[in-house]
């Protein structure tokens, strides 16, 4: 009986496999239980064939795919971009997060790495001191420059002294004064820009914030030396465009730059703050888009770890970035610098239509 009971198991298993409907009863005897084992594994042999063809047909896919991708690269590339991005891309809210990510080196980490002989300078000479705005005199590949950057800090303690890279009035006029002492000693000026926006509190518009930035507007317009701006984390509003008025403005692949934050964004328009997502693809704030309407000039890149993984890398690029930068403008005038960045913020936001067949530009 126990032979009998391993036929007829072999029989239903075979029936279930093979999708057969078969009697039980028609095998009883070894061989007919045999015949259905070969069928059993004639229908493994099948279905291994047709995962193996489907494993094939992904991997085809996956090829045509990579190829996709890597043309799609290229097509970047052939656009004129000055420094190739990575092929990895992050969407506008994954690179907002990269861009407010706490362990993102800061200006004080380049300060170190890029320059040498820094001699820290304090007050505007008006009010006081904003520790949130760390300026001085430094050389660059022995070139003396002027560097001027917003600070924020790598813990709590610093983040409250330097209200999370937040300027006040003091910090703003600060930057005049070192910019103008740039000018009389004809030396170049490189800003380094990382900040959610100006200082919002009470005390900041009693001391004139809007003055404060709107002087660094006008003098920085008409300098003649010239003026390097680097966009390495958050740039938002006139906090940021305040040392933001430059010949050429560098920006790093995972920075951003904008009006104000996505979250401020979607509650203002939407009364949604939880559309972040949809805000942050909506305000074109990435360096692709960026460099696409001509805000920055130069995209440097971080890799697919960011320059939080990737510092001495990004160090690298950005140092190659800003030799080939200087080197460019200090062959220029006074009077061709200012020309030059007059131009440059012209250009920014002119409409191109059709008209007539012909193309005019506004």
């Amino acid at each position: 009986m126990s032979g009998n009971k391993a036929i007829v198991f072999s029989v239903f298993f075979c029936s279930f496999s093979c999708g057969r409907q078969i009697q039980t009863y028609r095998f009883v005897c070894k061989a007919n239980a045999l015949r259905c084992a070969v069928c059993f594994m004639r229908n493994k042999t099948n279905k291994t064939n047709k995962t193996n063809e489907t494993n094939e047909t992904n991997e085809t896919n996956e090829t045509n795919e990579t190829a996709e991708a890597e043309r799609s690269f290229d097509l970047v590339r052939t656009k004129g971009m000055t420094v190739i991005m990575s092929k990895r891309k992050l969407t506008p809210a994954e690179i907002v997060a990269a861009a407010h990510r706490s362990d993102r080196p800061r200006f004080q980490h380049y300060l170190n790495e890029l320059f040498t002989d820094f001699f820290e300078m304090h007050g505007d000479r008006l009010d006081g001191d904003d520790p949130s705005i760390l300026g001085g005199i430094a050389r660059f590949h022995g070139t003396p420059v002027t560097v001027i950057g917003q600070r924020k800090g790598t813990n709590l303690d610093e983040n409250l002294l330097y209200r999370f890279g937040m300027p006040i009035p003091c910090g703003y006029r600060k930057a005049q004064r070192l910019a103008r002492q740039a000018e009389k000693f004809d030396r170049p000026i490189i800003t380094w820009i990382d900040t959610p926006g100006a200082y919002p509190g009470v005390e900041a518009e009693q001391k004139g914030q809007a003055e404060a930035i709107a002087s660094c507007l006008a003098l920085f317009s008409d300098l003649h030396v010239p003026v390097i701006a680097v966009l390495i984390g958050e740039g938002g509003s006139g906090g940021a465009l305040a040392l933001g008025v430059a010949n050429t403005v560098i920006m790093l692949e995972n920075a951003i730059y904008s009006i104000l934050s996505p979250e401020g964004f979607a509650s203002i328009l939407w009364k949604d703050s939880s559309r972040v997502d949809e805000a942050c693809e909506v305000m074109k704030l990435t360096a692709t888009d960026l460099y696409r309407f001509g805000v920055v000039d130069r995209i440097v890149e971080e890799g697919e770890n960011g320059a939080h993984g990737n510092a001495d890398v990004v160090i690298q690029n950005l140092d190659a970035a800003l030799q080939t930068e200087l080197d460019r403008l200090m062959k220029m005038s006074g009077p061709e610098l200012s020309e030059q960045r007059y131009m440059r913020f012209r250009k920014i936001g002119a409409l191109s239509e059709m008209t007539s067949g012909k193309e005019q530009t506004e």
